[in-house]
């Protein structure tokens, strides 16, 4: 990669993954695409990339020659990831895979220490040059066929009746996954799915979306403290992860309350 190509390079991340690693992305001239929750996108997304090459042997050639064809030609993909423990870091891998993930945390294990660090050190020397990001998930669970109808209208309620104001901050923004015409930095259009996301006049952001292999609905909640200039400084770190940490512990008490409320209408 070089100055050169880098518009070339591709992150892949979920919706609802951290946004350090859309800001380191951009901080190297990479793109960042998101797509929705599964791998299923990710793997599309290099179907398409592959196919953007025009080279009909594609996969019979070595990673040299396909290296070459992305960065010439289309997309080179640098790493995906999911929020529920999905890692991929190459092209040939179009599905998160364990044993990559853990001889990657190696290496980054053995980068830190050949420089006097711990994982958790390393982590927040990320967090001071690129800002410091937190997300929460939670879940709330509705058992058997009444639980089903009130995951239906909890969804149905947040669709219809979006909130305007929590906590002590405005929503900005409402994104409806099931409605709205959303695409990617590709350009290419988002499959509909019942998912919400509401941005708040503080930053913060709150994801809703029924699971789909269980019976709950998840949230996911989002706050992020960006350097004002330069980088974050030990002690402003020290600060933002207090300040995000209460937030998000009082974003979820709300959110909590006003879940059952909807549910009590």
């Amino acid at each position: 990669m070089n100055k050169g190509n880098a518009s070339r390079g591709v992150i892949i991340k979920t919706f609802v993954t951290t946004d350090l690693q859309k800001a380191i992305a951009e901080k190297f001239g990479l793109r960042c695409v998101d797509t929705l929750t599964g791998f299923k996108y990710n793997g599309a997304k290099l179907k398409k990339y592959e196919e953007l090459t025009r080279a009909q042997n594609y996969r019979e050639l070595s990673e040299e020659e396909t290296r070459r064809l992305r960065l010439e030609k289309s997309s080179f993909y640098i790493f995906g990831g999911e929020e529920s423990y999905g890692y991929s870091a190459a092209d040939f891998v179009r599905d998160k895979d364990a044993n990559a993930a853990v001889i990657m945390f190696c290496e980054v294990a053995a980068y830190a220490k050949s420089r006097g660090l711990t994982l958790d050190e390393l982590l927040d020397q990320v967090f001071c040059e690129f800002g410091y990001f937190e997300e929460r998930n939670h879940s709330v669970y509705f058992e058997g066929a009444d639980g089903a109808e009130k995951i239906r209208r909890l969804l149905i309620s947040y669709d219809e009746n979006p909130p305007r104001q929590v906590l002590d901050s405005a929503v900005t923004r409402v994104q409806n996954f099931e409605k709205d015409t959303i695409r990617d930095s590709d350009g290419d259009e988002i499959p509909k799915e019942k998912m919400l996301i509401f941005e708040l006049a503080d930053k913060t952001r709150v994801a809703v979306r029924g699971s789909g292999t269980e019976p709950k609905i998840k949230y996911y909640l989002f706050g992020a403290r960006l350097p004002v200039k330069g980088k974050l400084s030990r002690e402003e770190l020290a600060r933002a992860k207090t300040e995000i940490g209460n937030r998000l512990d009082s974003l979820w008490s709300w959110l909590e309350k006003d879940a059952n409320q909807r549910l009590a209408k």
